[in-house]
């Protein structure tokens, strides 16, 4: 086989290695073969094509901790609700939608990313708000955190949802003068959601490739799928056959479907499969922060009396699942939002290892972890769960989760910083379809904790770029059992690279977020550029 071989030099090399930079990095047949001086390499490299960078910034590929890659392939078929202002302006968003595709009567129409928060009426909307924008067609709009939605009149006659339905367990459908309002949320939400039609196969896989143009746009090389339900077994089976993947997937089944799920891919499982493995199981145990359903140690300000949020699942049911996961050798990622979603797991955690002290070698992982609290870290640290924070909440929702908690709780969300002092390998991620797979803006978060409207938010949780810069890199592969492969620049592993217009390292912190990334280069092959 011909060696092919590119030297790369002429700008800062940000390694996330020990030495921090280096002068050229040596790629050969898509493994970065050396790392150091220009000469020296050059003298190695013989027949290489050389890349001068010319004063921009090269750095290993950013790595996405969590996302839910299905539903960012999804959300490219669906009506973006993120901007709307109002009622009004959503419900015209729909109904232009409708036209511009000329989606016929009767074919069900989603819209995502609507944020009650951003509303001028500070509420969800209506089933008959929905039914006046789109009479002819059953409709779902999905919330931007994704934990809770409405559906029209139409919608809940076709999922047989009357005032009579029983909610599921840790989930609520919404009822006024006995009737559905089309509201509901968590459990219930999400198990109707899986009940509606998934879009023509077709037009899912053009998704799929358009999808991973915008993960690899923002210089992110390997993609979380946080939740894959069995149902997703045939289209992954396709996505495989048809050689669609291009980068690195990860899946997660629920425990429910974990079994069917590896089954289904016994070649993927912990290790990839045209690239696609399949790394554990995820468990659901709380909701969102912003939407109120969080499960919180304290109350929230305002609303109803002493109201804390809630589980979604019973203390041992999470330790069933946790067992289960070790039995069958699969981290467990748990979503916990609220403190006492973190609690909950960090005592289930700790009930496992005490009888399998060895659980830890799993590396448990707490998924968005904003509200894990600092007297929670230490514990945190003993039974080496790693946190993920969804940490771009300061800026999206720091506002409101300053009215649903107070300045001084509020603060505390994301505290990366007493990770940081306490050595836990934490991650950041930016829950893709929630939000766009913008690393840079996560790491501009983590160093300026800024809200949108300014206000400088828990300060003592501010944490250097170099720190914040490892959560998307050399950390995140190591929450991937991927650390000898993936998240640096070193010998021996993977050329996943990123380049930029700037060294983060080197801009002031409030320049992070307008970084740009130029290219995006998979095992050595250029994926993306601008």
């Amino acid at each position: 086989m011909e060696l092919v071989k590119t030297l790369y030099y002429g700008g800062p090399i940000v390694t996330m290695e020990p030495e921090g930079y280096a002068d050229a990095v040596l790629i050969e047949n898509g493994i970065i073969a050396a790392v150091g001086g220009r000469e020296q390499l050059r003298a190695w490299s013989r027949g290489a094509a050389e890349i001068d960078l010319a004063g921009r910034a090269l750095l290993p590929a950013f790595i996405d901790a969590h996302s839910h890659f299905s539903g960012a392939a999804n959300a490219l078929l669906q009506a973006p609700l993120d901007e709307a202002a109002d009622w009004a302006e959503l419900c015209g968003t729909l109904t232009r939608f409708i036209a511009d595709n000329r989606i016929a009567k009767g074919q069900w129409v989603v819209g995502k990313g609507y944020d009650h928060n951003a509303l001028a009426e500070r509420r969800h909307p209506t089933r008959e708000a929905l039914d006046r924008a789109a009479p002819d067609n059953p409709v779902m709009i999905v919330h931007q955190s994704g934990h809770m939605g409405v559906f029209n009149s139409l919608a809940l006659r076709l999922l047989g949802v009357t005032s009579e339905t029983e909610a599921p367990a840790g989930g609520r459908i919404a009822c006024e003068n006995g009737a559905p309002t089309g509201y509901m949320e968590e459990n219930a939400f999400l198990f109707y959601q899986q009940k509606t039609p998934m879009p023509a196969p077709e037009d899912l896989l053009d998704a799929y490739r358009r999808v991973q143009e915008l993960y690899a746009s923002h210089g992110v090389a390997t993609v979380q799928e946080g939740m894959m339900p069995a149902a997703l077994i045939p289209l992954y089976k396709e996505l495989l056959s048809r050689d669609l993947l291009k980068l690195d997937v990860v899946g997660y089944p629920g425990v429910p479907d974990a079994e069917a799920v590896f089954n289904a891919f016994p070649e993927a499982n912990r290790r990839y499969q045209g690239h696609f493995k399949l790394g554990g199981c995820k468990l659901f145990l709380d909701g969102s922060p912003q939407g109120r359903t969080a499960w919180m140690r304290t109350p929230y300000l305002g609303g109803e009396r002493d109201y804390r949020g809630y589980g979604t699942m019973r203390d041992d049911a999470v330790r069933e699942a946790l067992e289960a996961a070790y039995r069958a050798g699969m981290q467990p990622l748990a979503h916990c939002n609220g403190d006492a979603a973190a609690a909950q797991y960090l005592a289930a955690v700790a009930a496992i290892e005490r009888e399998w002290p060895d659980f830890r070698g799993l590396r448990p992982v707490m998924i968005h972890a904003q509200l894990l609290d600092v007297d929670q870290m230490d514990e945190a640290a003993r039974l080496g769960v790693i946190p993920s924070f969804f940490i771009a909440h300061v800026y999206h929702w720091g506002d409101v989760h300053i009215r649903n908690f107070g300045a001084e709780r509020a603060g505390r969300i994301s505290a990366a910083k007493a990770a940081l002092d306490r050595n836990i390998p934490f991650t950041f991620h930016q829950d893709t379809p929630v939000l766009p797979p913008d690393m840079l803006e996560t790491v501009w978060c983590a160093v300026n904790r800024l809200t949108k409207d300014g206000v400088l938010l828990g300060g003592g949780q501010r944490i250097p770029a170099e720190a914040a810069l490892r959560a998307v890199t050399i950390n995140a592969a190591h929450q991937y059992f991927e650390e000898a492969r993936k998240g640096s620049l070193r010998p021996g592993k993977a050329a996943d690279l990123v380049l930029l217009d700037a060294d983060p390292l080197s801009v002031p912190p409030d320049r992070l977020r307008n970084i740009r990334v130029l290219e995006t280069i998979k095992a050595g092959e250029t994926v993306y550029r601008a």
